[in-house]
Order: structure tokens, then C-alpha cells, then sequence
């Protein structure tokens, strides 16, 4: 099975990658993917097959035409393949989210074999998921955050993770503007993701994408 993951930002392509690989094993073995990260979620557009421009890519704005696009190329290709698209809840209400990322698909046609994946909120609850890992990562991690931390919750995830792992919190790196707390976001992902015990995980919506995509791959064969 081939996978194509479309992730909100580049941490996410980052974590992707290591992630996948823990649960599917090498890139090209048994299986393979590729994951393209966008420059930030967006919004899904009114009109579903209205014109978007292509070269703001954004994630949500784009993925009508993306999907039209992957419902056209991977009909066309002789192995199984499928879309992911894994995107941060922030603060949306789940299941309306979820029913709108399938009005998208739902008006491709032909549609692709596609998986939708929400973490809630933020992608670094993946991360908040598995407290070994953030230790071994960050020794320096501050057990107080961390014990603090309801997981999946709806905090503001993001912070939690900088005020835990960050000199000066998340006070200090918003101060500094996005760059640098996109680059933080990036290191934290690189340095993170490959101590992630996928299978004790706690992140509840981790273990929903790392189950659907353990799925595929079986269906896939």
C-alpha cells in the first residue's frame, strides 16, 4: 500500500515521517508513503469546486481540487494507494469538522481511498501522549507541565508542550514570533517523534490514526 499523508505544517511532515515509519516499518519495504506539509489549515471553501490559488497552499482551502486531483491519478495507478489528511482540531467541534472533511470527499468523483485524522487539539498532543519520550527528548522537561497536562484536552496544547520543554514557556516564545516558535515546533517534532512508543501511546487520537492506518495497510496487503 502506498500512502500519501497531507499535513497542516512542516512539524507535522517531521513527526509524519518518523511516525509512519515506526508503524508501518522502512519507507519502500512493505509499504510506502510520501507526506507533503502545507503552510498552515485554512479553511474549507464554500464552493467546492470554486477556483483556489495553488501556490498559497493552504491546506484546507486546497483540498477540493487536491482530492479531485488524487480520485483521477490514483484510480490510474496499478498498486493500492490512499490518501491521509491529518489535521489539528483546534477549536472546532469535532464531529461537524469530520462531517465536513466528508462533504469534501464525498463530492469527488471518482473518490480516493482517503483517511481523515483530527488531533485534538493540536498535533503535539501526539507528542504530550507518550511522557517517556518528551523526557528522553528533553531531560530537562518540567514534571509539574507535564503532570498538569489532561490529555487530548482542549488547553492550548502547544503551550503546554513550550511551557514544559521551552526556557521562559510560552510567554517567551511568542514573544519572539512565528518563525521562531515554528522553528521550535520543528525541533521538538525531529527530537520527539523518534522515541514515540506507538503502541502505548496515550493520545486517543493518535491511536484512532495509527489504527486506521494500521487498516490500510492490512486491507492494502
Amino acid at each position: 500500500m502506498h500512502f500519501e499523508v497531507l499535513v497542516e505544517d512542516r512539524s507535522g511532515r517531521i513527526a509524519l515521517d518518523c511516525i509512519m515509519e515506526k508503524i508501518l516499518g522502512a519507507n519502500g519495504s512493505d509499504h510506502s508513503w510520501e507526506i507533503i506539509s502545507y503552510k498552515g489549515i485554512g479553511r474549507i471553501p464554500k464552493d467546492l469546486r470554486g477556483v483556489t490559488d495553488p501556490s498559497k497552499r493552504i491546506l484546507l482551502d486546497r483540498l477540493p481540487k487536491i482530492l479531485q486531483g488524487y480520485g483521477r491519478s490514483l484510480n490510474d495507478i496499478r498498486h493500492l494507494a490512499a490518501v491521509v489528511v491529518v489535521v489539528d482540531l483546534d477549536d472546532r467541534d469535532c464531529m461537524t469538522f469530520k462531517q465536513e472533511l466528508l462533504d469534501v470527499l464525498n463530492a469527488c468523483n471518482p473518490r480516493p481511498r482517503t483517511l481523515f485524522r483530527i488531533a485534538i487539539e493540536e498535533s503535539e498532543a501526539w507528542l504530550l501522549g507518550d511522557r517517556d519520550a518528551v523526557k528522553a527528548a528533553c531531560p530537562g522537561a518540567k514534571d509539574s507541565v507535564l503532570n498538569g497536562y489532561v490529555q487530548d484536552s482542549i488547553c492550548g496544547t502547544w503551550e503546554v508542550l513550550t511551557d514544559a520543554v521551552h526556557p521562559g514557556g510560552s510567554a517567551r516564545l511568542k514573544k519572539s514570533g512565528y518563525p521562531a516558535a515554528g522553528a521550535a515546533k520543528c525541533e521538538w517534532a525531529e527530537n520527539i517523534a523518534p522515541h514515540l512508543d506507538v503502541d502505548r501511546n496515550r493520545s486517543r487520537s493518535f491511536q484512532v490514526f495509527r489504527d486506521g492506518v494500521k487498516a490500510l495497510a492490512q486491507a492494502g496487503g
